[in-house]
Parts: C-alpha cells; sequence; structure tokens
C-alpha cells in the first residue's frame, strides 16, 4: 500500500476572528470595571462570604501575614522579630466549637437571646478593665431625650494664668474638628430631680461644654481646633428619625466641614458612658478624675488606622496615670448599632467616652488637660515625621 500524508486545511474566517478578539478585550474590560465597582463600594454594601469572614477575623493582621508567608516569605519580611505566629489549634477549635478559652461569654453567646447586641470587644484593656467594665450606651426614647429639664451649675472662675505661647502653632490653619453625635448627654449632679443614666439629657447642660474645653486646651497647645455644636436631638426630631440615626445626623456636618476646610486632619466625636461613677472615676493624688474610653467602629475601612492612633493615646496614658484609660472598645456589629460612627470619613478619627452620667465637670476637664496634653505631643511628632512642621510661635 502506498503510504500518503494527509494535509490539513485551516481557513480562518476573518469576522470571526474579529469577533472573537473584541469579545476578549471586552471580557476584560468587564472584569476589570466590576472588579473597580465592587472595592470602590462601601463596606457595609460588598461582597463578602460570613464563612470566610468568621474565620479570618479569628486572627491578627501580623497573623494573616505569617499565614500568607507559606506560600510567598516576601509578606513576613515587614513584620516586627517580637511578632508572633498564630495559635493554629486554637483558632481551629474556636472555628469548629464557637468556643473561645480565653472569653468566657462564648459558653452563654449562643444561648442567651439578645446578647449579641451587648456582645462588645475590648482590643486593648486598661488597668483593671474586663468584659464587666465595657462603656454604657443609653438610647433613650425620643419623647425622654427632649424633655425639659432644670438644670443648676455654677460657673467656675478659673484663675487665670498667664500661659507662655506655644512652641508650634498650625497658625491660621484649623486641622482638629470637634463635634458630638449625641449633643444633649448631660449629667447627674446637675440635673435636679433626675435619677435615671437615661433621663440625663438637656439641651444646655451637656457634652458640648466638654468639647469647648477640648478646643481650648488644643489651641492652648498650638493646635488649631474648630467645633460643631449641633443639637442632633433637635435635629432628629425635625427629620422624624430615631436616636439611632444620631451618627447620620453629624455625618454631614462632617462632610461640609472637611469639604471647606482641606487641612482638618483630626475628628473628635464627644461622648460621656452611662456607666456609674465607680466605674468612671479615679483619683491621682487624692484628686477624682473623669476616665476615658476609646470606641472605634469595626465596619469602617479606617478601623486599622483610628486603632493605631487610639492605641498611641491609650499607652501615653497610660504611662503617665495607669487606669485613667480605660482602653479601646468595639460595640458589637449589629443592626442596631451604627458600626461607623463616621469614622471612615478620616484615618484620624476617633470617639472618646469622657467620664460618666455622675462625673462633675471639675472631674472631666482636668482629665481633658490630660488628654489634649497626650494628644499635642503626638501631634507634633506625627508633623514632624511627615516633614510638614508647621510654623514656629513668634
Amino acid at each position: 500500500m502506498k503510504g500518503y500524508r494527509s494535509s490539513r486545511i485551516v481557513i480562518l474566517n476573518g469576522t470571526s476572528l474579529k469577533k472573537s478578539v473584541v469579545a476578549v478585550i471586552l471580557g476584560f474590560i468587564l472584569v476589570f470595571a466590576v472588579s473597580g465597582v465592587m472595592t470602590s463600594l462601601k463596606p457595609e454594601y460588598r461582597v463578602s462570604s460570613s464563612s470566610i469572614h468568621e474565620f479570618s477575623k479569628r486572627f491578627s493582621g501580623e497573623s494573616l501575614l505569617h499565614i500568607f508567608g507559606y506560600t510567598n516569605a516576601y509578606f513576613t519580611q515587614g513584620l516586627s522579630s517580637e511578632a508572633k505566629a498564630p495559635n493554629y489549634a486554637s483558632a481551629l477549635f474556636e472555628l469548629t466549637t464557637s468556643l473561645n478559652l480565653d472569653d468566657p461569654r462564648s459558653l452563654i453567646r449562643n444561648e442567651i437571646p439578645g446578647f449579641a447586641h451587648y456582645d462588645g470587644e475590648i482590643l486593648v484593656a486598661g488597668s483593671g478593665v474586663n468584659y464587666t467594665d465595657m462603656p454604657v450606651e443609653s438610647s433613650p426614647p425620643m419623647e425622654v431625650l427632649l424633655e425639659e429639664r432644670q438644670a443648676s451649675i455654677i460657673e467656675i472662675e478659673e484663675e487665670g494664668e498667664d500661659t507662655p505661647p506655644p512652641a508650634q502653632t498650625t497658625g491660621d490653619k484649623r486641622t482638629v474638628f470637634i463635634y458630638h453625635s449625641h449633643s444633649r448627654e448631660s449629667f447627674l449632679p446637675y440635673l435636679e430631680g433626675v435619677t435615671s443614666p437615661n433621663a440625663a439629657s438637656h439641651p444646655e447642660v451637656n457634652v458640648t461644654r466638654l468639647g469647648k474645653k477640648l478646643q481650648e486646651e488644643l489651641i492652648q497647645r498650638g493646635i488649631g481646633t474648630d467645633i460643631d455644636t449641633t443639637d442632633t436631638a433637635l435635629a432628629l426630631k425635625n427629620r422624624g428619625w430615631v436616636y439611632g440615626q444620631s451618627y447620620d445626623v453629624t455625618r454631614p456636618i462632617v462632610e461640609e466641614a472637611m469639604a471647606g476646610n482641606q487641612d482638618l486632619n483630626y475628628l473628635i466625636d464627644v461622648h460621656r458612658d452611662s456607666g456609674r461613677r465607680k466605674s468612671t472615676t479615679m483619683d491621682i493624688n487624692g484628686v477624682p478624675h473623669a476616665r476615658l474610653y476609646f470606641v472605634i467602629g469595626k465596619k469602617n475601612q479606617n478601623f486599622e488606622k483610628n486603632q493605631y492612633l487610639a492605641e498611641q493615646i491609650h499607652n501615653k496614658l497610660e504611662k503617665l496615670h495607669p487606669g485613667l484609660s480605660k482602653g479601646i472598645f468595639v460595640p458589637p456589629a449589629v443592626e442596631t448599632r451604627n458600626g461607623i460612627y463616621n469614622q471612615d470619613l478620616s484615618p484620624n478619627s476617633m470617639l472618646i467616652e469622657v467620664g460618666g452620667v455622675d462625673n462633675t465637670f471639675e472631674e472631666m476637664n482636668r482629665t481633658l488637660e490630660i488628654f489634649a496634653e497626650v494628644f499635642g505631643e503626638i501631634y507634633w511628632k506625627a508633623e514632624k515625621v511627615d516633614g510638614t512642621p508647621e510654623e514656629d510661635a513668634q
């Protein structure tokens, strides 16, 4: 049989080839477009996997870098020598049983209805602070919040000491913005006939006085500061909103302030805790001071940066006066909680709880003076690191 060679003839249709190329290009464009849209969404609208989230949240950022380092060693090069590898056995045990041996609350977390609404997380605990000493947030009904109350307060005339001009100043720039999402939070010592923490509210004698005090202290340290004292309770009433929407009232206020002042870099939302005096007060050299608590919303995109700033301030306060800062608290991520607290608007955002319903302004003002001193040190150190030192005081 005579051998032969077979040959194949491939006929390419020019139109089909063009269509294929165009389809591939459009496919790439579509993939990048969808990816761009998904990554630009606000955190609460992003597509996510609850199972992966539940697993990954058990590890810190350092632990995740250790895990990634098993496939790419470059991930671990940025870790400090003190960074420890994660405890995989503990994480696996918690994942399979929902029990955390370091957190007794996990034994009842899924057994008590409504427990999740109070199941926050203490990121950093101050001296003597545990899960029985978390900040208390009261959510009074609107009729209680808006009720007219008599308040009495004696204005304290502080002796005007000649304070030297600050060594550094921001000049005409205003770089800090103070506001109050719960502006009517008040204090029982000044409310006649009021004994319930849930009823401690007043349109004038409230936390806005703390904001003004903090503004004064920061300006004395050369840090230009703006403040907003909008009555958020009245704004809620006018819009027909509920107390839980207070942060929706202050959000456009903060956004407008930032749009009108490109120098604003630090946002401070000043509150007071609803906890009682034993939990919110400590003595320093025999003088009572209100204690601080930092609150960070875990749903916001700046969570880690906000945490870093809060940790810097907490650590300095802890060295100066152990226990003055109760630590850093993350409220539970449930529908009834905001979870963001406008902290996504700046990497230098913080919500501070100053004292509680039983504290006096004298006690809280003493603490704000210490807070302002520590904040000033961190602020000016950051300015030098960024290479943008402000004008020296003349």
